[in-house]
């Protein structure tokens, strides 16, 4: 086994691990599911029940950033969890869950749920 191999398989392991945890908790709430590339941070909030994105922002959007921009910072971060709190709150969405994926809350995601939390989005 190659080590490329190994980690995508504990990387596949890591996200599955998170996300049954998510849907164990038998909770009514939307997910707030975060991506991050090297490059962009996206997020968006998910019905799982209807299988649709209700609400997403994200760094690439010319609209918050301008295009080409390097958006892979904390401060990029933050700005996108503004963004979806804000647009999630006019759909009228308080309640969400956290699915941060194979990633550590530290760094990017963890300045983007803080600033979702500031902007009125429950945890």
């Amino acid at each position: 086994m190659t080590l490329e191999t190994n980690l995508i398989k504990r990387r596949s392991r890591r996200t599955h691990r998170v996300r049954n945890r998510i849907k164990a908790s038998r909770t009514p709430r939307l997910r707030l599911s975060v991506y991050r590339s090297n490059r962009h941070m996206y997020a968006q909030i998910i019905d799982d029940e209807t299988g649709r994105t209700v609400v997403s922002a994200s760094t690439a959007e010319e609209a918050l950033f301008g295009a080409g921009k390097y958006a892979g910072n904390k401060a990029a971060a933050a700005k996108v969890g503004q963004t979806l709190a804000s647009r999630a709150t006019e759909q009228g969405i308080k309640q969400v869950v956290l699915d941060r994926g194979p990633y550590k809350y530290h760094g990017r995601v963890q300045a983007l749920a803080e600033a979702a939390r500031q902007g009125g989005l429950e945890f």
